[in-house]
Order: C-alpha cells, then structure tokens, then sequence
C-alpha cells in the first residue's frame, strides 16, 4: 500500500474510488466503508483510497475532550491494507485545515487532484469549516463535476449502532466479547517489553510485561489472550491491573504468562490480543493463594483455546 503524508505529495496514476474518516479502530461500520470501496474500485479498474486524519480532530478542536485512539497511526493503516486499499493520505489536522471552505478541498483535492470517480462517506460524518463537507454538499458538487457520491449505511449489533465510542467503553468495561464482535476481530494491543518485579519467575509463571503504545486498555482483570512471538500467535493468559497482592505496586501493569514459552523478550515488540476475560483483578491473601488461583486460570485458558472457532482467531495476522 502506498501512504502520503499530504495530498501534495500524493502521485495519482490513474483514477480513485476513495473515502474520508478517522476510522479509530477499523470496526465492522469502517469495514463496510472499505469494502464499498474496494469493490467499487475493482469494477471500475480506480485506486482504492483512504484519506485520514492525524491527530484525532477532536484533540484540535475539543482538546479537553479527546477520546483515547482504539489504534496508533501505523495500526490503522495496516489494517486499511488488510481491507484492500491501495493508497492511503494522512491528512496532519490542525485548525488551519478545520477552518478551510470544504466545497474548495472537494473542488481541488478530491476532484482534481485525487480524480475521483465515486466518493463514499460514513453516515454522519463531516469535515471542514462548518462541517460543509458532507454527504449533502458532496452530492451537490457531483452531479456538476461528473463524480458519484454515497453514504454508507450503518452497521447495527444487537440494535446498538456500532462505533468507536461504544467499542472503546467496552473495553474499558471489560466487555472484550462484545467488543470483538463489534470490531470483527480480537482487539489487540502493542508495545515494548520491559522488565518488572520478576515476581512471576519465582511462583513458575514467567510473564512479559508490556509498556503498550495503545491508549485503551482493557479493563482490569484476566484474560485469555495471544501473543505473537516470531511470526506465530502464541496462548496466553494476561493481567491487567495494579496486582493487588503486593501492597506496593501502584502503576498498572499488562503481563502476559505465554504458554509452553521460555525465550527472552526483553526489548521485543510484542502484539497481545484480548480473546475472552476469565475473571476480575483481585487481593489474594499471599504468594500461594495466588498460584493456586494462576494454576485455575491457566486450566480455564486452556480449555477456552480448545473451543472451535478460537483457533481461527489465533491464526489471523
């Protein structure tokens, strides 16, 4: 997939097929998106594009009032290449362009520049001085500059409208099935490993512990997860909270104990994806109770891993 910093830079071959968004996270609505996109750019031989934002608007505009990024920059546009696109524009949002007149970036950018054929946009969303650039200003200016436009219809679960905002309270909840199913995939998380208390060694549970560059993390408990070591999604169990048993630690931390593992990662970048919560965080009244309870939660790990279906979602890179 090819990315530009700015439509400046972009190099248009040959016509676009493409949509405009932050699409935080890439769930199951945003995918929509990007199959219209993809399928449409395929029968029409156009460049599947997305053109996104960086940073959130919001922390420009509202900067009190910004929600956590389910995804880093480089995540969501990894996943824009899984879903098909071709080309990706990043877009570095700042006043100057929320104050810019939409009807001149649709006119000069979209149409000239980018020479887009269809434009598809997600319901609601809107961009530009007064949020002038929308699915109604844009169908005005197609049927003048020769482009088709669209807005995508929603996705709903369970008569709940999926989006970013729900997803990230979830996870914050620890309602990671829910979530997972709203996103399409586990949610999943990087980060460097450091070192810790190595407590874990001592009770034979090695962990590794991540310093995550995801804002969302799960909320406090445990977890059946993978971790992807060397190309291979790896069964774990993971714990995230501020291990209670030890009076002393205040930091949260997220440890993963990896099944049948005992290379050093120390340094590594690790990937943990949050597959299904065993339990909440709790005190336990030392050592022993604790590796007693550590033993229970690696047997109900491990018997998750061996319901159909979970291994599909251990195989997905």
């Amino acid at each position: 997939m090819k990315i530009f910093h700015s439509t400046e830079n972009a190099k248009i071959l040959r016509p676009t097929v493409l949509t405009l968004g932050v699409f935080d996270g890439l769930h199951l609505g945003h995918q929509r998106i990007m199959q219209t996109v993809v399928a449409r750019a395929k029968a029409i031989n156009a460049v599947p594009t997305a053109i996104t934002f960086d940073p959130h608007p919001r922390a420009v505009l509202f900067p009190e009032n910004t929600p956590p990024l389910l995804q880093t920059l480089d995540q969501r546009l990894a996943a824009f290449e899984v879903l098909g696109i071709e080309q990706a524009i990043v877009i570095r949002f700042n006043k100057d362009f929320a104050a810019q007149d939409a009807e001149k970036f649709l006119r000069e950018v979209v149409h000239k520049r980018l020479q887009a054929r269809d434009v598809y946009l997600g319901k609601g969303f809107a961009f530009g001085k007064n949020r002038g650039g929308n699915i109604e200003s844009l169908r005005y200016l197609s049927a003048e500059l020769g482009f088709f436009a669209d807005e995508v219809a929603e996705v709903c679960l369970r008569g709940m409208r999926i989006s970013s905002s729900k997803i990230r309270q979830l996870l914050i909840d620890g309602r990671i099935n829910l979530a997972r199913r709203m996103l399409g995939r586990p949610y999943g998380i990087e980060g460097q490993i450091i070192r810790g208390a190595q407590r874990g060694r001592t009770i034979g549970f090695p962990t590794a512990n991540l310093k995550p560059k995801n804002r969302v993390i799960p909320g406090y408990g445990v977890y059946a997860t993978a971790n992807l070591i060397g190309g291979v999604w790896r069964r774990s169990i993971t714990n995230v909270g501020v291990r209670p048993t030890f009076a002393g630690d205040k930091e949260p931390s997220i440890e993963s104990y990896i099944f049948d593992f005992q290379g050093d990662l120390y340094g590594d970048v690790l990937r943990v994806r949050f597959l299904h919560r065993i339990r909440d965080e709790r005190k336990f009244s030392g050592i022993e109770e604790l590796k007693t309870q550590i033993e229970k939660d690696t047997k109900h790990a491990a018997n998750y891993f061996k319901h159909k279906g979970v291994s599909n979602m251990l195989d997905l890179a």
